[in-house]
């Protein structure tokens, strides 16, 4: 029998605002276990929650990316349930009337776009982390750590319309570049900044009603999503064929064994019981705050490939590349906005550029060689002062150093040959060395031009001028 999966996504996104989601405390991540709390976070008897203003706002602006329709009054809750790391026993989030609802995110997969519904983008505060025991002494025990308490978070649920693993990473994809593009959170999923719940079910192919389902929590990477994915559909299939049923239940993503275990049954798990917050009045959003904020969102990912390939004539690949980071995306605009030539300065960065950033997995904007010395760069070879192989090793250079381009070449003594009487000469010792591949030449093989070439260039280092080299070549060889 053919299975068809099912899939939906939960994505809770940290939002990046200085302060807490309901109090002053500061949000910045890596400080001192507890070191950034307050009664509010703490859950303390008689403190009130105080909103705060930017994370509606990043909220709504998500809201907008999506296509979304914004409430213009929502409600905040009370989720109750019991964890060591939640102070207050309960867990302010929204349930019945969220802020946002009835969205899409459009994604490509082999060269088909597909719209994945999304139900709702609520807002609600994280909770705190546990620390387990690292050292032999603290074996068998967890350390609290409070100060994500309180930490503004988006959720953001997908409707059932995924049906593979790459379809979900796809989807996971494009939700993480909108939210870094609108720079309402940084993305960080080492950090727990960008999280993952998937919930996946099988059913046989043609069978409306869907399977029982399995939630897997909080997965923080693209490649754990596809492969936990990917174990569970052919874990439930292979259940399934061997008369067993599927369980309701919370899984974990094992990374280092590639498998998905039980955490806990779902017909275990605690009603919430939600009833609206008493502490905080109804949410409401204006149609002004709304218009403005539209008014304020930058070009989107997919927006800004559609104009790359169009305005720039790249092809799709090179346009998806260099969207897929807005601070990438600005510095591809200014190269080309300098240097002049859209594709050579698409080939530098998406070429050189990139791999030495992704050698030592460095960001962009941590990038040392700026757009203004890479134009320098790719002038130089414009003008025939340093051929393109020597360019890859001078921007090399550029990058280790954060020295100019001109400032490389110069001490390096890497100038272009391009002396007529020089190159002559290395030609003629070149042919001289090779009187059996001349004959061949001579004789019809006239593939071996590229020989020749790579010979003279070896002789030159690499700076002979390669268009006058095959010049000269012809002349000495016959035509």
């Amino acid at each position: 029998m053919n299975y068809e999966p099912v899939i939906g996504l939960e994505v809770h996104v940290q939002l990046k605002t200085e302060s807490k989601l309901f109090c002053g405390c500061s949000t910045k991540y890596g400080a001192g276990p507890n070191s950034q709390v307050c009664p509010v976070c703490l859950g303390m008897p008689g403190v009130l929650p105080v909103l705060n203003r930017r994370a509606v706002e990043y909220a709504v602006m998500m809201g907008l990316a999506t296509g979304s329709r914004i409430n213009h009054e929502s409600v905040f809750a009370r989720k109750n349930y019991f964890y060591p790391d939640l102070p207050k026993g309960y867990q302010i989030s929204q349930y019945e009337e969220p802020l946002v609802e009835d969205g899409h995110m459009d994604i490509e997969v082999d060269a088909a776009t597909k719209r994945i519904g999304i139900t709702r983008i609520h807002m609600e505060e994280d909770a705190g982390k546990l620390n387990h025991g690292a050292t032999a002494e603290e074996a068998g025990s967890s350390f609290v750590d409070l100060n994500r308490t309180c930490v503004p978070l988006i959720e953001i649920v997908s409707e059932p319309d995924i049906r593979t693993p790459d379809e979900a990473s796809a989807y996971l994809k494009a939700i993480h570049d909108i939210v870094v593009y609108l720079g309402i959170s940084d993305g960080n999923m080492d950090e727990g900044s960008f999280r993952c719940d998937a919930n996946v079910s099988v059913r046989p192919v043609g069978q409306e009603e869907f399977g029982t389902r399995t939630e897997m929590k909080n997965i923080n990477s693209f490649k754990f999503v596809k492969d936990a994915i990917s174990y569970e559909i052919d874990r439930q299939i292979e259940a399934i064929e061997d008369g067993e049923k599927i369980v309701q239940e919370t899984r974990l993503w094992d990374s280092q064994r590639g498998v998905t275990v039980s955490m806990r049954s779902k017909e275990e798990a605690h009603d919430y019981r939600y009833f609206p917050e008493p502490d905080l009045m109804p949410l409401v959003v204006t149609e002004e705050m709304i218009s403005d904020l539209k008014d304020s969102l930058p070009e989107l990912p997919a927006a800004k490939k559609v104009r790359f390939i169009e305005e720039y004539n790249l092809p799709p690949y090179d346009a998806g590349v260099l969207t897929s980071e807005r601070p990438l995306a600005d510095y591809y605009e200014e190269t080309v906005k300098l240097a002049g030539d859209a594709k050579v300065a698409s080939n530098w960065i998406m070429g050189e550029l990139l791999r030495l950033l992704n050698e030592e997995n460095r960001s962009i904007e941590d990038c040392p060689v700026g757009p203004e010395a890479l134009t320098e760069l790719i002038g130089m070879i414009k003008k025939g002062a340093i051929s393109n192989k020597v360019g890859k090793d001078v921007f090399e250079e550029m990058y280790k150093s954060k020295k100019s381009a001109e400032a490389v070449v110069k001490e390096k003594g890497l100038t272009q040959i391009s002396d007529t009487g020089e190159l002559s000469g290395a030609i003629d010792k070149v042919l001289s060395a090779n009187p059996d591949e001349v004959e061949r030449f001579r004789g019809g093989e006239t593939k071996l031009m590229g020989f020749f070439v790579g010979q003279t260039m070896k002789a030159t280092r690499g700076q002979g001028n390669p268009g006058l080299i095959n010049k000269l070549l012809k002349e000495k060889l016959g035509g």
